[in-house]
């Protein structure tokens, strides 16, 4: 049965989020003047700003499979991406983007670079992932892209466009690669990326497939002037899987090759990475008998919710761009939105950008932190107030079922804290869109389910209607500290949220209904410390 002030909440709902600024400084919700909004605990629901201010998301669509570099000429970082509409054309669809960042926090429209083909029979139609290069001899910008089609004569052809200035751009309609002239598919002939090698040369790789059948490769070509391409042979990928969005770069001693493995089981459809002594090495890592990074989760950078990660740096530091997907339905007004991903609860394609900071490790292994902006750019403190708790006592959580609720968030918030577990079994979670009523809330479990000292971050719904683990969300796994103690840093804009743990945890998700709402901290036995917990939103 509803109370009295629920019923008034639901009633004011619409007025509220009319009333209500939008602003990310807002620290509660607005709406009945003489209510006093933020001393309630009760669910609201509200809806994303058609902005957002932190992990980019054009006014119209949505970011599909960034294409970053590091301009050198202006100084920024430039982060080409795939413009994805809801009523995409059958043919002509996906135009190249652009936005442009000093920081990877902070983001200014470039606007639209490439615009799709005029007709449903050229070759880029559609366009498809690529990757862009400013060619200081020549003084020309360089976008390979995919040119993709199923009606040319060629499905997916790799083709170039060029410009002097980054804003008018030609395409070369005199040029392109095509797999069957090298003994590959015309079908899967995609994701050019240049980088350049020990030997001197510019090097682009393609995923592809052979044109006799098989597993998939990768297609090497080389180039002294990034405009005439050798055919240098191809390496394998991993067993049958096809690696999409490869990346290849060398960072300190090591080379690394970036992947979006695209095979759809909840294990297996993530950001990925190899790591070897040389390019050489780095390429037989892949094959049969792969070599995977030893980490103990076959090089895995993040959750289901970044995909599509490709990295960029300005010679100091490396960052990774990639995409959060929207869900089906768009709000917390959804019933149960924020349980299924897409069709067959499988994650959608495209969504809001991230950007993350590539954290090198002494051994060589990779994990993802917090782009240093990020905390500058949330810099105005909030109370953090305790609504309502059970087993709670002057910070320590005590057994199966204890929690604590927080007031209100606002629209983009920075969560900080530390946690400590009692024992190495102690499990814990975050939980958001968390009211005095709610049925359903989403939580993100530090789970200590993998042998070795290993945790698992995986994303419940809870509550007396929720139904737990989320399977197309799956999770992140990574080394329980050995201390115990986990130093937690939590960004939400909207209803984009990305969790740091520790230097060695990334973890996004998408949750409708995280802005206004309350928050809590929770035990499911033993027990843990929380300390040092602070909120701060934007000016």
């Amino acid at each position: 049965m509803k109370t009295m002030f629920n019923i008034l909440l639901t009633g004011l709902v619409g007025c509220a989020m009319c009333a209500a600024t939008t602003s990310c400084s807002d620290n509660e919700v607005t709406g009945d003047p003489s209510r006093d909004w933020a001393g309630t605990t009760g669910l609201f629901l509200p809806t994303d700003d058609k902005g957002f201010n932190t992990y980019y998301t054009p006014a119209v669509g949505r970011v599909g499979d960034p294409m970053p570099f590091y301009d050198k000429k202006s100084g920024e970082f430039k982060v080409l991406y795939l413009q994805e509409y809801n009523n995409n054309k059958a043919y002509c669809y996906h135009p190249i983007w652009a936005v442009s960042t000093a920081d990877g926090a902070n983001y200014q429209s470039a606007g639209e670079l490439l615009p799709v083909g005029t007709n449903d029979f050229q070759q880029d139609a559609a366009l498809g992932t690529g990757c862009c290069y400013y060619n200081e001899k020549d003084g020309l910008y360089y976008i390979y892209y995919t040119g993709h089609n199923p009606q040319a004569k060629y499905t997916e052809a790799v083709m170039r466009a060029t410009s002097p200035d980054f804003k008018t751009w030609t395409k070369d309609d005199l040029w392109q690669l095509n797999g069957p002239n090298y003994g590959y598919s015309s079908v899967d002939f995609r994701d050019p990326q240049i980088f350049e090698a020990e030997d001197g040369l510019y090097h682009m790789v393609i995923a592809t497939k052979p044109l006799t059948g098989g597993d998939p490769v990768y297609a090497e070509f080389t180039s002294s002037d990034l405009k005439t391409w050798q055919d240098a042979g191809h390496f394998p990928m991993i067993w049958d899987r096809m690696l999409e969005c490869p990346d290849i770069f060398k960072m300190g001693n090591y080379w690394y090759l970036v992947y979006s493995e695209s095979v759809r089981t909840s294990w297996s459809r993530k950001v990925k990475y190899m790591v070897g002594n040389s390019f050489e090495d780095l390429k037989a890592c892949m094959g049969g008998s792969p070599r995977w990074p030893q980490d103990d989760h076959e090089g895995v950078l993040e959750s289901r919710a970044f995909y599509a990660g490709k990295t960029a740096s300005n010679g100091t530091d490396r960052y990774i761009w990639g995409w959060c997907p929207f869900r089906s339905g768009s709000t917390i007004h959804e019933k149960n939105v924020n349980v299924g991903g897409g069709d067959g609860n499988e994650p959608n394609w495209s969504g809001a950008l991230v950007c993350h900071k590539l954290i090198q490790h002494e051994n060589g292994l990779l994990t993802l932190g917090e782009v240093p902006a990020m905390a500058a750019k949330y810099n105005k403190p909030q109370d953090v107030k305790v609504m309502e708790s059970n087993g709670y006592n002057n910070g320590t959580l005590n057994g199966d079922g204890a929690y604590v609720l927080y007031n209100r968030l606002g629209t983009c918030n920075h969560i900080s804290m530390t946690i400590k577990t009692a024992g190495d079994e102690d499990k814990f979670g975050i939980s958001f869109v968390r009211g005095t009523d709610s049925k359903q809330y989403y939580t993100m479990v530090v789970n200590p389910e993998w042998a070795g000292g290993r945790r698992k971050v995986n994303f419940e719904q809870e509550g007396p209607e929720g139904k737990g683990f989320i399977d197309g969300a799956d999770g992140y796994i990574f080394v329980r500290p050995a201390d115990n103690t986990y130093k937690i840093d939590i960004y939400t804009d909207n209803s984009v949220l990305v969790m740091y743990i520790n230097d060695v945890c990334s973890y996004t998700q998408r949750i409708y209904g995280i802005q206004k709402n309350c928050w809590s901290i929770n035990n499911y036995g033993g027990s843990i410390t929380v300390s040092d917990v602070k909120l701060a939103t934007m000016e």
